[in-house]
């Protein structure tokens, strides 16, 4: 079959990409941008990317005509700008304006569970999305899915964050709300399971596993499984606001996403029985094993997808590209060079920088920086990044942004997403002649972006100093 896939650096669309090419479809990848697609992770000839922006009609007459399945992956709602449950429908009118012309027979649509009478402003958009694309000249199959557990999701990783953070936990009531957890292997094989059939056309169905739980059962499992003593204490009192902050304090969200979690979170996700598990042969897997295969995963380092590297700034939305020339008129700039002996260990230990392994410098500075950010309402240090030795255009990177990551030019180039007063980026690059360069660029938002380069100066003469010779040094990367 020739398959559109839409979200495609989204968490969702990453885990299936690789099932649809093994499965030998021809797959038509829709992204914004695709200096954010991994090129390195696809070898397949059965796979075209295309640039398509879903909120500008004009930019999808790219989708090709003679598709015969699209699968509707897209979602707003960690959005930091405007409001995502406009710009949903919107994506969609214009997704079902576009697929009308082609001659697909059937959309799969991936929401959310929305069975109760009283839905979050989450459930609701994902819920009016599925009404736009009903009706139309394609059959619809709607998949709706409670908390997907599964490396790199955002349940799993906020979960984690909490568990392993936080010993004792004062918590807000919404812990007692019940919901169906299901693997991300399951949602992977429904979304392959229903392609192309015809009996689930027009329909919807909710999709979760065996296990109906409490978002306490599930830390306090969670804790069992990494064989952690935890205790947790309900409290009435926590408005949504504080409880949003709570989140966004202890786990790796974004203040909005945040938000919008809390508010979903307060609404029983169960789902209404049905017997498409059944109909498609899919053994349903149990919440303890999810979490289980989520951790091989992650102690093997074959994270596939990260839901962090999904999450940009609204500066990127005009695509990564424009950022990738490094500006030079009116610009700060820390440079500094050091020739190495041994190319091949310094350029393991550009590649594995942040995260668990640090900035080899002064590692204390950079988190109280993140701490700072995040009181300011940034991203702080707490997304770390997904693979520990690989990195990818578009991943996130603790507080930065990859925008290249090249090894056989050996250059890395980050952009800043910590709340500045101007623009940042940081860069490393090794020349033919084994000199190492490493450069700091600031460009200044007027006079308060002047004053911040020249406060932070004197921990730049430190960090940026120390960060070089640790690079330099002829001693192989060693993961920690």
């Amino acid at each position: 079959m020739k398959i559109l896939l839409t979200g495609v650096t989204g968490y969702i669309a990453q885990r299936l990409l690789p099932v649809l090419l093994g499965d030998k479809h021809e797959v038509i990848c829709c992204v914004r941008d695709k200096n954010r697609f991994n090129y390195k992770n696809y070898s397949a000839q059965n796979l075209t990317v295309i640039e398509a922006d879903f909120l500008n009609s004009a930019t999808l007459q790219q989708i090709p005509n003679d598709i015969d399945v699209a699968y509707y992956l897209i979602h707003s709602m960690s959005t930091e700008t405007g409001d995502f449950e406009n710009m949903e429908a919107v994506c969609a009118t214009n997704f079902k304006n576009r697929i009308e012309q082609t001659n697909a027979k059937q959309v799969v649509y991936l929401s959310g569970i929305s069975n109760a009478s009283e839905l979050s402003k989450h459930l609701s958009s994902r819920k009016n999305v599925e009404t736009v694309l009903s009706g139309s000249t394609f059959a619809l199959t709607t998949l709706k899915a409670g908390i997907i557990v599964g490396s790199g999701s955002a349940s799993f990783e906020i979960i984690r964050d909490l568990v392993e953070k936080l010993p004792f936990m004062i918590t807000p009531s919404w812990l007692k709300t019940k919901c169906q957890p299901i693997a991300i292997r399951n949602v992977v094989e429904f979304l392959i399971g229903v392609l192309g059939k015809t009996e689930t056309y027009n329909k919807s169905y909710d999709i979760g596993g065996p296990d109906v739980l409490s978002y306490k059962e599930m830390l306090l499992i969670f804790a069992k499984i990494r064989g952690l003593k935890r205790s947790i204490v309900i409290v009435p009192v926590m408005t949504p606001k504080i409880s949003s902050y709570w989140l966004y304090f202890v786990t790796a969200t974004s203040f909005a996403l945040a938000k919008n979690l809390v508010n979903s979170m307060k609404i029983e996700v169960i789902c209404t029985p049905n017997n498409l598990a059944a109909l498609l042969g899919i053994k349903l897997i149990k919440y303890e094993t999810a979490i289980e295969m989520a951790f091989d995963r992650i102690e093997q380092n074959q994270v596939l997808s990260s839901w962090k590297d999904a999450q940009t700034s609204a500066i990127f939305t005009g695509g990564l590209s424009k950022y990738i020339e490094v500006p030079v008129n009116g610009c700060f700039k820390d440079i500094r060079t050091m020739n190495i002996s041994n190319p091949v260990a310094s350029l393991e230990k550009i590649w594995a920088i942040g995260g668990k392994t640090g900035w080899y410098y002064g590692n204390w500075l950079w988190k109280l920086r993140g701490f700072l950010d995040q009181l300011a309402g940034g991203v702080g240090m707490r997304r770390g990044r997904k693979s520990d030795t690989e990195l990818a255009s578009g991943e996130a990177l603790d507080f930065w942004r990859v925008l290249l990551a090249n090894k056989n030019e050996q250059r890395l180039l980050l952009y800043a997403e910590m709340k500045l007063p101007g623009e940042a980026w940081l860069e490393f690059k090794i020349d033919k002649n084994n000199l190492l360069t490493q450069t700091a660029t600031f460009r200044p938002l007027g006079v308060l972006g002047r004053l911040y380069w020249y406060s932070v100066l004197p921990f730049h003469g430190l960090i940026f100093k120390g960060m070089i010779e640790k690079i330099a040094e002829p001693i192989p990367y060693s993961p920690k």
